[in-house]
Order: structure tokens, then sequence, then C-alpha cells
């Protein structure tokens, strides 16, 4: 059986502080990139339902460098504007390689929901690639954001744009990963309806944390099946915390009804968007794929 013990649970607070302090050193750097010489620089592309993210790090793996663009060229964890990636991850690599005064940016990880590579593992492979990387990694997202989150034991949750990815770590292990749809397009999709909002309005809507206090009632019931499709797929397993991440996890409030749903203790980081890139770009090595 799973983990969790009702109302009377107790919580054991889960140290992100190493994952909090390299997200805020990453929004920095993309800002003011970081022109110092490094002998290898490590890159992380990740092509997101709701946004694209490039993590740059030096050889002592410290952010220098980053880009994010929200676009829509992935839907439900798929590629599905090939070309539109192909664009987005090119012109990105050039402006990094500029800011940066590098010739070139070789290498480069990238990240796939769980348990998709033979859908589309390809696909993203051949994006990157076609941007003029050379791939070393390819690894599911979760386990990606687990580079930096540092979970020895418990649940990794990335609810991305399309698809809510699952990774179960035991002593530091993967014993398990899943994904299925749900995520932040679905919470778009509900906002839309209730406030007569196109979907671009909706995204609008939904990014700004002022409105999150207003908007936690109306998507309830989507994140009680994100909590539902967490538990059936914990089940079975010792699973004692979950940790979120992903840009969907930025609404306030997600966790708490996640574990009131789940009864397993939930944690997230200050920052959740981007602690996936960069765990992909920790993922990065200099010895192609």
């Amino acid at each position: 059986m799973y983990g969790g013990g009702g109302e009377n649970m107790q919580k054991d607070v889960i140290d992100f502080k190493f994952c909090d302090e390299l997200v805020e050193e990453f929004k920095q750097v993309v800002k003011h990139p970081v022109r110092s010489k490094s002998s290898v620089y490590y890159v992380g592309v990740d092509l997101g339902t709701a946004c694209v993210v490039t993590v740059v790090l030096d050889e002592n793996r410290k952010p220098v460098a980053g880009a994010y663009e929200y676009a829509d060229v992935v839907r439900d964890g798929m590629v599905v504007d090939y070309i539109g990636a192909v664009d987005i991850v090119r012109r990105m690599k050039a402006e990094l390689e500029e800011k940066l005064g590098v010739e070139e940016l070789v290498y480069a990880a990238a990240a796939i929901p769980p348990g998709t590579d033979t859908l589309d593992g390809g696909a993203v492979k051949n994006v990157v690639e076609a941007a003029g990387y050379l791939i070393t990694s390819l690894e599911d997202e979760s386990t990606a954001a687990n580079k930096v989150l540092r979970i020895q034991n418990g649940a990794v949750v990335d609810i991305g744009g399309g698809t809510t990815g699952i990774s179960i770590f035991k002593d530091g292990k993967v014993v398990y990963v899943a994904d299925e749809p749900t995520g932040g397009t679905h919470f778009s999709l509900v906002l839309s309806g209730a406030y007569r909002k196109t979907f671009e309005e909706a995204e609008l809507f939904k990014r700004d944390r002022a409105n999150h206090k207003e908007i936690l009632p109306v998507l309830k019931p989507v994140i009680e099946k994100v909590s539902a499709i967490i538990s059936r797929h914990i089940e079975g397993y010792q699973v004692d915390s979950i940790s979120l991440v992903g840009g969907t996890c930025c609404l306030a409030g997600i966790e708490e009804i996640i574990e009131k749903n789940t009864r397993i203790p939930t944690y997230k980081p200050i920052d959740p968007m981007f602690v996936t890139p960069l765990g992909i770009a920790y993922s990065c090595t200099d010895k192609e794929r």
C-alpha cells in the first residue's frame, strides 16, 4: 500500500534549498547572462506544451544563461508543429551563443513525458538535433527534474501543459514511471468556459498569480482528476511524499488539494516551472547519445 495517514498524517518538510537556489540563479542569468570562460557548456532543452525553455550550465554546472518562450508547438506531450519547434530552439541557440560570446553551444539534453519514448522520443530528439545540437541524453521529465530535487524516496510529479508525469523513487533509483493526459491545457479549457474567455485569454488569466485564489475552486475538479491519476499510479508502492514540478504547479494551493485527495504529504519548490528544464540540463554530458 502507498503511504499516507489521513487527517493525522505527519509532515516532514522536504528540503528544496538546492533546487530553489538553482532556480533563482537561473532566473537571474536569463536577465543577465554570465560571460565567463568555460571548457564546456551543458544545455537542457524542454519542449513543453505551453512553454519552450533552454538552460545553459557551465563546466561547474552553474547556470550562465537561459531563455524561455510561450509557444503552441507541443500538445499533450506530443510535437505537433515540428518546423515551429525547430525554429524556436534554433533561434534560442543563436541568441544564447551571442549573449555568452561563444562560437557554438554543442551538447544538449532533452526530455519526454514518462513512458512515451516509443511514441515521441524520436520527434523530440530530431527537433533538438535539427536546431544544431548533439543530443547526449533523453530522459523522462519527472526523472530529469529529480536531478535537482534530489528526492531519495517518494514520487516526483511533473504537471505540465498537456500531461501529468509520475516517477517513483526508491533509494534514489527510479522504480516506476507513468504519464497521462491532463494538465494546464485542461485548466485553461475549464476557465475558458467558466469565464467565457478565448483559450488564449484563459491562459493569460491563469498565469496571473493575482487570480489564483479566485480560480482555484473553479479548477478543483480538474485538480482532483490529477490527484486520482497520481493515486492510481502510486498504488502498491511505498510513497510517503509527493513533490510537484511543472508550470501548472505554479497555481497557488494546488498542492493542498492534491495532498487532501491522495492523503500523502505533498510539496512543491518555490518556483516549480523551471525545475524540469534545469534537471534536463543536469542530465547533459559532453558525449553524444
